[in-house]
């Protein structure tokens, strides 16, 4: 298998796309709230997976529609920040749609060829007049530096863009993500995009996302809350024969990378927690393990404080609903056995100052078969509670 390597860039690294943003005055401060996502030269082939709160918002209905409808045949990504359009009503599913419309005016494609995504505040119809305006002014190319002004444009609370690119082989894959509150596994949990060069049929493209997602942005978990606008989409161009193998790696490694970026820029976060849980009963048990460390509020509140207290994390393992064997159980803090089926005498004043990195991680061995998931999250801070007290006003 052809190595994955890292590269300079984001969702216009793949040869085939364009990217712009600009203001349509959505913010309550004058920077950018709307980026486009172009495939360069008529429309590609496209995946996307969704939110599954049942609150569900007007971008993501005509999302899928789209998607169904076309074949998953896109020209398209529009996406903007300040407004959800969520709880909206059928005027929130006229706005999405007219956002479609203006798209395709502009790039004089069909609107069935154009898939919206919103994020902001729920309950607040989108400035529909105040888009259209801006879109002509809109300017798109195809580098790096257009690619990083979507990325700015799509942030909401989060304090630094996310974005990502990797070449395996000949083929390129690039990402961009937001994501920084309300944040919890049970499809995507914040808006991302991917886009690859690669020549993949639709169906293709769906099977490997749903793989990636599964691994990837579904064990990422801020706050316990699963937005009512997630998404992720995949758009390909078609510039490069295609290697099955090569691309799966490739839209792993992005949404990996991704999936890690939100969790360390959780709202208020000042560490980021990484779970690895090994030897359960099967992968998906092992997933829903370190997910739930995770998540839990008392592990994150541990590793806020630093304090090294392993009963949180073997209690939150033993809720899970997964199985698991306390007599078998080994827990570590960093390389720092802590517990193995009992209590294990460590040096605390280690255990802490792993504890007080910016990244910690916490390992676990059920040493029940061959099963292995990971997740991340984030450390619970004072600062996460002012953010999302002040959110509204």
């Amino acid at each position: 298998m052809t190595d994955v390597v890292a590269i300079e860039g984001g969702v216009t690294a793949p040869d085939g796309f364009l990217a712009g943003a600009a203001s349509a005055g959505l913010r309550s401060t004058p920077a950018n709230d709307l980026a486009l996502l172009v495939v360069a030269d008529g429309a590609g082939s496209a995946a996307a997976t969704f939110t599954t709160n049942r609150f569900r918002a007007a971008p993501v209905l005509v999302a899928e529609q789209a998607l169904a409808e076309g074949a998953g045949r896109i020209r398209a990504v529009v996406v903007n920040a300040g407004c959800a359009n969520a709880g909206t009503g059928p005027d929130g599913l006229a706005d999405a749609q007219a956002v479609v419309a203006a798209v395709a005016e502009r790039l004089g494609c069909d609107p069935g060829e154009v898939l919206p995504a919103s994020t902001g505040l729920i309950g607040s119809r989108l400035d529909v007049a105040g888009i259209a305006r801006t879109l002509p002014r809109l300017t798109l190319g195809s580098s790096r530096e257009a690619g990083h002004a979507a990325a700015r444009a799509i942030m909401t609370t989060d304090t630094r863009p996310k974005e990502a690119a990797v070449r395996v082989g000949r083929i390129t894959v690039g990402g961009m993500a937001k994501g920084s509150g309300m944040i919890h596994p049970r499809m995507a949990t914040m808006l991302a995009f991917l886009t690859t060069d690669a020549d993949a049929p639709s169906a293709l493209l769906r099977e490997l996302l749903l793989d990636a997602v599964t691994r990837s942005f579904n064990q990422v978990t801020v706050d316990g809350d699963t937005s009512t606008n997630d998404a992720v989409m995949l758009l390909a161009s078609g510039h490069v024969p295609l290697d099955a193998a090569a691309l799966a790696a490739g839209i792993e490694a992005v949404c990996r990378s991704l999936a890690q970026q939100i969790a360390a820029d959780g709202e208020g976060a000042q560490h980021r927690i990484d779970v690895t849980v090994s030897g359960a009963r099967d992968h998906a048990e092992a997933r829903e393990i370190a997910r739930t460390i995770a998540g839990s509020m008392l592990v994150k509140s541990a590793v806020h404080g630093a304090d090294p207290n392993w009963g949180r994390i073997v209690a939150a393992a033993g809720r899970s609903g997964a199985a698991v064997d306390a007599e078998r159980l080994a827990v570590r803090i960093g390389t720092i056995e802590v517990y193995d089926g009992a209590p294990v005498t460590f040096d605390h004043a280690t255990a802490t100052a792993v504890l007080r990195e910016p990244v910690v991680p916490l390992g676990l061995d059920l040493r029940l078969g061959d099963g292995f998931g990971e997740a991340w999250g984030c450390d619970l801070t004072a600062e996460y509670v002012v953010i999302n007290s002040e959110y509204h006003t």
